[in-house]
């Protein structure tokens, strides 16, 4: 049982002996051995002491894999963002960089001046959906 193993890792990791942490979850010395071998398992109100005491969360002490799968979305949701404030400067200063050319008034270094703006707009078009984004997610959740 992964509950059992991960008492006793963090029990050692925190230096508490089985007395220490079975008078923090209120049970006896026996009982702790017990959920570490396997034998037995805590009840929720035990395992909410547990938690406490080791300074885990529920989903950690008994080997749920969410955290791991949250940590593996924020990852590709970095990506998600930096592709997003890419493909807002490169569309804008597109934009801007046709706009200037098709003008036919500019000369090279003002258009290539001008499409930089564009870029810097872009990023700045990405940075306030990218805040409207996280304000509506808060919001809702």
């Amino acid at each position: 049982m992964e509950l059992g193993k991960n008492i006793h890792s963090l029990r050692k990791a925190k230096g508490f002996s089985q007395e220490i942490l079975a008078e923090k979850v209120k049970v006896t010395r026996q009982t702790i051995s017990n959920w570490e071998l396997g034998e037995t398992s805590p009840n929720p109100e035990q395992l909410i002491l547990l938690s406490g005491a080791l300074g885990k969360s529920i989903d950690e002490l008994v080997g749920n894999e969410i955290m791991n799968e949250l940590k593996e979305g924020s990852k590709d949701s970095a990506k998600a963002i930096k592709e997003i404030y890419i493909g807002f400067a490169l569309l804008c200063g597109t934009i801007a960089g046709v706009w200037s050319f098709s003008a036919n008034r500019f000369r090279y270094s003002e258009m290539m001046l001008i499409a930089g703006a564009g870029m810097l707009m872009g990023v700045c078009l990405a940075v306030i959906c990218h805040n409207i984004l996280k304000y509506l997610k808060s919001s809702f959740m």
